[in-house]
Order: C-alpha cells, then sequence, then structure tokens
C-alpha cells in the first residue's frame, strides 16, 4: 500500500505565491489543505486541518511567520506538523531563530517548482536537510546580535554523546549530507543514519535543522570560522 500524499497548509501574505505554489504541489499530487495569509491564519489552519507540514513565510502582517512557528511547534498541537521556512535569504534575519524554535529547514522563495515538490516530500519524512550548506551560512550569519555579540547557546548536554556521535554532530554543522558523512568517516549510509537518529534522539531534537543550530550554538562548529572548536565534552 502507497503511503498517501503529504497534506500541506501553504501561510505567506501574497495571494501570487500562495496560488503558484499550490498549482505546482496539486501537479505532483500533493494535497494542499488549506491557505494562510497570516500567522494567526496559520495556526488556524494546522488546528483544522491537521497537515503533514507547513510551508511558511516570515514575514507576513500581524502574527509573522516566526511566531505562527513557535506556536505550532510550542505543543500546543498534538503531533504537530513539520514546517518549512520561506525565506528571501540577505533579508531574512529571523531564519535562525525559526530553525531554533523547532522549524525542519527553509526554501528560497525563487525556489524551482522541482526543488518544491522533493523540499515538501523530503522535509515530510524527517530524513534529510535541505541545501545544507546553505542552512549552515544562514546559521553562522544569524547566530549573532546585530552588536556582534554571540546569541545565547542552548547549552545542549553533548556528554551524552559518543566521541564518535560528537564527530557527526560536528560534521552535521558543517552542512555535510549524509553520502558525504559517510565517506568522511569511512562508514555505509545506513551506519550514519543510526548515528544521526541516535544523536537527534538523545538530545531531544526534531530533525537535521536543529542539529545544525546545536553544533553552533555549544560551540562545536564556530560561526564564520571554516573550523572547529573541538570536543566541548573536555572543556572544564
Amino acid at each position: 500500500m502507497s503511503e498517501p500524499p503529504p497534506r500541506v497548509v501553504i501561510a505567506d501574505d501574497q495571494a501570487l505565491v500562495r496560488t503558484g505554489f499550490g498549482l505546482i504541489l496539486a501537479a505532483d499530487g500533493i494535497d494542499v489543505v488549506a491557505e494562510a495569509a497570516d500567522g494567526d491564519e496559520a495556526v488556524d489552519a494546522v488546528h483544522r486541518t491537521r497537515p503533514d507540514l507547513v510551508l511558511m513565510d516570515i514575514r507576513m502582517p500581524g502574527t509573522d511567520g516566526l511566531e505562527a512557528t513557535r506556536r505550532i511547534l510550542s505543543g500546543a498541537v498534538p503531533d504537530p506538523p513539520r514546517v518549512l521556512i520561506l525565506t528571501t535569504f540577505d533579508l531574512d534575519r529571523y531564519v535562525h531563530a525559526a530553525l531554533t524554535a523547532g522549524a525542519s529547514g527553509f526554501l528560497l522563495k525563487d525556489v524551482t517548482p522541482e526543488h518544491l515538490v522533493a523540499a515538501v516530500r523530503l522535509v515530510r519524512t524527517g530524513d534529510a536537510l535541505l541545501a545544507p550548506a546553505i542552512t549552515r551560512r544562514l546559521v553562522e550569519r544569524f547566530t549573532s546580535r546585530a552588536d556582534g555579540t554571540p546569541a545565547p547557546a542552548l547549552h545542549r548536554d553533548l556528554t551524552v554523546l559518543t566521541p564518535r556521535e560528537v564527530q557527526v554532530l560536528q560534521s552535521l554543522g558543517q552542512g555535510l549530507s549524509n553520502t558525504e558523512l559517510a565517506a568522511r568517516f569511512a562508514l555505509s549510509e545506513a551506519t550514519v543514519k543510526t548515528h544521526v537518529a541516535r544523536i537527534l534522539s538523545k538530545l531531544r531534537l526534531r530533525d537535521r535543522a536543529q542539529a545544525v543550530v546545536v553544533a553552533y550554538e555549544t560551540g562545536l562548529v564556530v560561526p564564520g570560522a571554516g573550523g572547529t572548536t573541538g570536543d566541548p565534552r573536555s572543556s572544564t
């Protein structure tokens, strides 16, 4: 029996964007169950339709996409959907906050139809973070406040991880895919997926997007430095 198509809510204040994305998804058999023009409508649509995924614009009038993402993923909605953020990259300074709030990744607004469809299907599974290298650059750019001081760290306890799991988390923070992780550590992709799953479970993370954020916020990867700090478990 084949898996049912993803059920999606599209939240964007531009009707043309909602319509365009909806037509692209519907053409590939993806079910658009609701549209929303602001964050309040998005939260209401999630409660009403219980979708698998929300395509969430950040900049909307009234309640923006960031606040809507927090509400949806805060536990107020049982078995909440995954949230895929829509961003213009150069302008949206809230991507890091959205990922920290639990968003599963992001898409650029000029995404191709093929990439949009692939993104929805991949994020629904939770197996992969889309465009990891771009996500890494975004996290590097926005993990500091406007005055240049570091943003508050999550202080996740990495002592629960094995040395290999710390290495894998560090590489996730550097933007490596499963294929690249397998090559770096001379492991099978199945073994890499097992390591990633254990990291997410031990750190109580929703998906790889949050793992990237944690890698930066714990100092495992240094924003903008192009390098790492080593294993923070050994620090005093």
